[in-house]
């Protein structure tokens, strides 16, 4: 097995490993370890939906669809 073969971690995950990050993906991976309800397993719209319940900044917004460019190109 290759490592192209090994499925790809979820995104709500893989934004949360991003903690350490000085920009504002990591801010956003920050807040997700201490949100209880965050979408751990959810897709990069299952957390702009949580972004837009929990009445989040615009920064927040784009701070996703950073990390998600990152995460598809990971």
């Amino acid at each position: 097995m290759t490592d192209d073969d090994e499925p790809k971690a979820a995104f709500g995950q893989w934004l949360m490993a991003q903690k350490d990050r000085s920009e504002l993906v990591g801010q956003l991976a920050a807040g997700a370890v201490v949100d209880r309800r965050f979408p751990r397993t959810g897709d990069p719209d299952a957390v702009r939906k949580h972004l837009s319940a929990m009445q989040a900044e615009g920064d927040m917004f784009a701070a996703v669809d950073d990390a998600e460019s990152d995460w598809l190109s990971a």
